[in-house]
């Protein structure tokens, strides 16, 4: 008799497949730039346009040439292969958080300006060239234009006006994913209070990964380094009809010059804590005043919740500010337990979405 050896078998061997991610954040007069391999960044860098050549252009869209030679540039000295391309995205029309896929309606909407004028619009068209160039698919984020609010939140109290669910919504949702994947909560049965607290400061009662309320960081809410928040209505009417301001100026004022520039003549936090150290007694009754309206909002925004909160969570670059957090978590400590992100990590949530749809762990959602 023969023996004769079974088959060998043999397992096939699976390829880790890295996937390529470029994202671009257009800012007022700067743009981030990151490539991300399978989320985890491997070049990034912030491209500061001169400001006297901005100042040059008549419009937003004017300076799309300019950025885009710079984007392009640094993209073909960084990137060699793309999955896709990430942006952020602009003031398009209201829509639920997720990630679009660029087409031509929100190119149109986006060169329109369609919910006011802001450096974010230039995102989706920045990428949609770069994607045609890679031969990839472009994609936005969670636009500024995200707006989940809930039927009574849009009340203002007048029909003429009507509340929009304007805000930080990037950094809002992931801040809000990765809260409830600290508490060990299912996201869509979480419910938190988070707070992005930078240049403006958006304060959202986020339920289920939903932002169901939150103030329009331009217009309303806690003044913040450069922009007044909310202001007493009749006395802002006083000034409307005052004579001395112009509309650009009264613009101006309200976001760009107003909350810690116009009370103490700087936007860094870290000038206003040097000059507390130094003894400012003005300065610190200040930030305190800053800090005391972003505790209340909270407070206001526990109240959506029906004070039914499993966290307060603290994100964006003013989170690095140990005694700024330190005052609002005495004010609002009895509400819910507070957790801090400092910093803003906008370019890889935006990484990160584009990831998931390319792995199918989701889809891209249709503008």
């Amino acid at each position: 008799m023969v023996w004769s050896r079974p088959p060998r078998v043999v397992k096939p061997v699976t390829l880790w497949v890295v996937h390529n991610i470029l994202v671009v954040n257009p800012g007022s007069t700067s743009t981030k730039l990151s490539v991300f391999a399978d989320g985890i960044s491997t070049s990034s860098d912030v491209i500061r346009h001169d400001a006297a050549t901005l100042r040059v252009c008549r419009t937003l869209w004017d300076q799309f040439d300019l950025r885009w030679q710079a984007v392009h540039a640094w993209a073909a000295s960084n990137a060699r292969q793309l999955d896709a391309i990430a942006a952020m995205g602009g003031l398009f029309r209201p829509l639920t958080g997720g990630t679009y896929a660029v087409n031509e309606r929100m190119l149109k909407d986006a060169r329109a300006n369609l919910q006011g004028e802001h450096a974010s619009n230039l995102g989706c068209a920045l990428a949609h060239r770069l994607a045609g160039e890679y031969g990839c698919p472009a994609y936005v984020v969670d636009p500024v234009s995200v707006d989940e609010l809930e039927p009574l939140a849009r009340y203002s109290g007048h029909p003429a006006i009507e509340r929009r669910g304007l805000s930080h919504a990037l950094n809002i949702h992931a801040a809000a994913r990765r809260a409830a994947l600290q508490l060990g909560t299912p996201l869509e049965e979480s419910r938190v209070i988070v707070a992005h607290l930078g240049g403006g400061i958006s304060v959202a009662p986020v339920k289920g990964g939903r932002i169901i309320d939150v103030n329009d960081a331009s217009s309303d809410g806690p003044f913040s380094p450069e922009r007044t928040g909310g202001l007493p209505l009749q006395r802002f009417l006083d000034l409307c009809f005052s004579g001395s301001y112009s509309e650009h100026d009264l613009r101006t004022l309200v976001m760009g010059r107003g909350g810690l520039v116009a009370y103490l003549g700087t936007n860094s936090a870290m000038e206003v804590e040097r000059r507390i150290a130094a003894g400012d007694d003005f300065a610190r009754e200040v930030y305190q005043a800053m800090a005391y309206q972003i505790s209340k909002e909270i407070g206001a925004m526990a109240t959506v919740l029906a004070g039914s909160v499993h966290a307060i969570v603290l994100a964006g670059g003013l989170a690095g500010s140990a005694m700024l957090v330190g005052w609002i978590g005495d004010r609002v400590k009895f509400i819910a337990p507070i957790l801090v992100y400092p910093g803003e990590d906008e370019m890889g949530a935006m990484a990160q979405a584009a990831l998931r749809v390319i792995r199918g762990e989701t889809q891209p959602l249709e503008y």
